[in-house]
């Protein structure tokens, strides 16, 4: 493998969360236990995952709900449930939270791998055919080249530094929703400590100058949570 992807591994069965855990890192993946959907939850919002894999049954919170709020923050980052569960219903209420895959147990740690390799294959082609450019009201976010250029004009174009270009694309593909704090700090700064935190508000600050010349748009502190960058919904 030639990157060492990072997973969400919730599962309330120690015996068996310890040895899920031990193969998929033998297996050489970084896997991230946690025992409830709660720790899960805050092991979500501080580091930054590649794929998710869920027990449903858990304690303080199940897996169907903190797939849920997973969600609300990043909406495209694979799911898989763990259940024992076999009953349709249950089977169907995991897709429709947004599951890309449901492993009734018991099953292989071998067909577990499996599934997480499809996935993981078919969300990197996915991202490689993705746009890379962004309309944000008058102006026109060119990720590759980090250029913001308003009204289509040349003369009006921003070259941007490389982590303004990160928390831009950030924010757009978030865009009209919250941008947890916490998360866009693991994925741009890695670490979320004091002086990241700091950095990251200067960030914010530089953003706000260069979107300014179209009054539509605003950069918004949710206070207690993170930003929301406010563009004009299409009619």
């Amino acid at each position: 493998m030639d990157e060492k992807f990072k997973i969400l591994l919730c599962e309330d069965d120690e015996n068996l969360g310890t040895l899920l855990s031990e193969y998929l890192q033998a297996k050489e993946y970084h896997a991230e236990l946690c025992p409830d959907g709660e720790a899960g939850y805050r092991a979500f919002l501080h580091e930054k995952f590649d794929i998710c894999v869920l027990d449903v049954m858990m304690p303080k919170k199940d897996g169907f709900t903190l797939a849920q709020e997973i969600r609300q923050t990043n909406a495209d980052i694979p799911i898989i449930f763990l259940t024992a569960k076999q009953l349709k219903e249950d089977i169907l209420a995991g897709f429709k939270i947004g599951a890309d895959d449901y492993i009734t147990k018991p099953f292989s740690m071998e067909e577990l791998v499996f599934r997480i390799e499809a996935i993981l294959r078919r969300v990197r082609g996915k991202k490689s055919k993705e746009s890379t450019l962004y309309q944000i009201g008058r102006f026109t976010f060119d990720t590759q080249k980090q250029l913001l250029t308003l009204d289509n004009d040349p003369n009006q174009a921003t070259k941007l530094t490389t982590k303004e270009n990160e928390l831009l694309a950030l924010l757009c593909s978030h865009s009209n929703e919250i941008l947890q704090r916490d998360y866009a700090l693991k994925t741009i700064w890695i670490d979320d400590n004091y002086f990241n935190a700091r950095s990251m508000d200067v960030y914010i600050t530089k953003l706000r100058k260069h979107l300014k010349l179209d009054e539509n748009i605003e950069i918004i502190n949710i206070h207690g949570k993170g930003y929301k960058l406010i563009v004009p919904e299409e009619d």
